[in-house]
């Protein structure tokens, strides 16, 4: 093994830097504090009033350690469905934390948002959580409280294959593969989200709150002429005392949760992956130095070694194919002593043995070729898979293409998209274009996916795709025999750049789910962590078969 990574100096330029992360993640908190609101503080008001607590309180009493919960997707529908007020959160919460030392995936309805109903969103989170779930065989908790779907976008979300229904297919999976579920209704249940809690292995009720049916009292008189209240439809005696559909009642909330933590206390042990874990060893640099190195122009190189020394145990590393296509680096490591493969995007410019200059960021085919042949390795020798990005694509141009970069390319891509090991990605700063597939990007199936307060995803960079967009423009004004002066061209290029710059900075991506959380650098080595744990609780792992790669 080798060491890597330099202290770094406070110097002006290190400082500046410093500065800007920070300020990435101030913001970053600010905006996830006003998040965390749910609904509002009105809306908590009404919630507390009736005796019930919030989505958060309930699990933070739920789990073992309320600061070890490791929420996702936090920021699934920011900005979004302003015409209704809005979502903040999509109205559930959901992630991964330790009940009696199990890591368990916990879904729980946020009722201060729009009464806990499904946006499109919802549906695509709910189904996010189900996956990780399903993939790392963790068991998985729902705490309901929701309204069922949001009528007014109800074709967004009922009928096609990864909408609403989707859900109730996952518990049936799950069911099959062992994988446990236990649901508790502590409001609101109804319709087609009935039986979300049914298909699970056990479910909890909260009596006087929790209410499961497939019509409402409202919808019963209209549609058969019946007269019946809610609670006696469908409340917590009838469904565990007369029909037998709930297992447990519950007096309130926080017994509903010691409950389900009794439950889960008594689980078995299960069999596991199997991968490598020493004791942790702490890196020998601080880690909130990654401030001081990264850019605040995500386009300046830096050292990527550095980073990784900040990542990695003693910051050590067993590089693979050192000095041959450096602007990716290969490497076994060790991170909170669990083993994993790197393959990282170098973002120094490089020269090659030639005297040549290689431009960080970008993939060359040498360097495809290298990252092919590791990928094989860690899947051969069952090494969980960390991909960190800041690739702005592969290399373009004549001499690119006459040395094959496509075929280069493909052979990458095809080893990511059939690596078995789990897969970990974190995007660092750029992920453009085909890049973003080679370096596991959503599409690939990354168990998890994180990227940094200053990432930026997008076809390709802003300056570029705004020199493209303002010049498609001015073509087609020219069309219509329309001249703009070069003061209008600026201010239109400038108009083009920061719509652009909108849609590609992590928050939009958070979002929509392309990512599953934007984390602080500093917290790198956890998160990593936490990920393969959940994944070494799946033991199910199929041959590798890297299909067709030519050479």
């Amino acid at each position: 093994m080798k060491s890597i990574g330099k202290k770094i100096k406070e110097t002006p330029d290190s400082l500046k830097k410093q500065d800007y992360q920070k300020e990435l993640l101030r913001k970053l908190n600010a905006l996830k504090s006003q998040v965390m609101l749910g609904g509002g503080k009105k809306a908590i008001e009404r919630q507390k009033s009736k005796g019930k607590l919030t989505a958060r309180e309930r699990i933070d009493l739920l789990i073992d350690n309320p600061k070890e919960f490791f929420e996702l997707s936090t920021f699934a529908a920011q900005d979004m469905y302003e015409e209704f007020g809005g979502a903040p959160s999509a109205g559930t919460v959901y992630g991964i934390g330790r009940i009696h030392g199990k890591y368990c995936v916990i879904v729980a309805n946020d009722a201060t948002v729009k009464a806990g109903a499904w946006f499109p969103i919802t549906a695509k989170k709910n189904l996010r959580a189900q996956e990780i779930a399903m993939e790392n065989h963790l068991p998985i908790i729902y705490l309901v409280d929701s309204a069922g779907v949001f009528l007014p976008m109800q074709d967004e979300i009922f009928p096609d294959k990864e909408h609403f229904g989707r859900i109730f297919r996952n518990n049936a999976i799950m069911s099959s593969k062992g994988i446990p579920q236990i649901a508790a209704i502590m409001g609101s249940c109804v319709a087609g989200g009935a039986y979300l809690p049914i298909m699970s292995d056990e479910a909890l009720i909260v009596e006087g709150e929790g209410s499961v049916f497939l019509a409402g009292s409202h919808l019963v008189r209209a549609a058969i002429g019946e007269k019946i209240d809610n609670e006696n439809l469908g409340g917590a005696k009838v469904q565990s005392n007369i029909s037998g559909v709930t297992d447990y009642i519950m007096k309130d909330d926080k017994e509903c949760l010691e409950q389900i933590r009794s439950l889960i206390e008594k689980f078995g042990e299960t069999d596991k992956a199997g991968f490598s874990r020493i004791d942790s060893k702490p890196p020998a640099f601080g880690s909130t130095e990654i401030y001081n190195i990264l850019s605040e122009d995500t386009l300046k190189p830096y050292d990527t070694y550095d980073v990784i020394a900040r990542i990695v145990d003693e910051s050590k590393i067993d590089e693979y194919k050192a000095g041959y296509g450096k602007t990716i680096i290969t490497a076994y490591a060790r991170i909170d002593g669990w083993a994993v493969g790197i393959v990282a995007n170098q973002r120094t410019v490089l020269k090659t043995e030639t005297g040549e200059m290689q431009v960080g960021g970008v993939i060359y085919s040498d360097s495809a070729d290298k990252a092919t042949r590791f990928i094989m390795n860690c899947n051969q020798k069952k090494i969980p898979l960390l991909f960190l990005q800041d690739v702005t694509g592969f290399m373009v141009g004549s001499r690119a293409e006459h040395g094959g970069i496509i075929k280069d390319g493909a052979k990458m891509v095809n080893a990511v998209a059939n690596s078995v090991v789990p897969k970990i990605t974190v995007i660092v700063g750029n992920s453009f274009g085909a890049g973003n597939y080679a370096m596991c990007g959503k599409a690939y199936d990354p168990r998890f996916i994180f990227a940094y307060p200053n990432a930026k995803i997008a076809v390709m960079g802003g300056s570029q795709a705004s020199s493209v967009l303002l010049d498609i423009k001015l073509k087609q004004a020219e069309k219509n025999d329309e001249h703009f002066s070069e003061e209008e061209k600026k201010k239109l290029l400038d108009e083009i750049s920061k719509a652009y710059d909108e849609k590609n900075n992590p928050v939009y991506a958070a979002a929509r789910l392309w990512i599953d959380e934007i984390i602080d650098p500093a917290e790198t080595r956890k998160y990593i962590s936490m990920a393969i744990e959940a994944a070494n609780n799946n033991p199910e792992m199929p041959r590798f078969n890297p299909g067709v790669i030519q050479t």
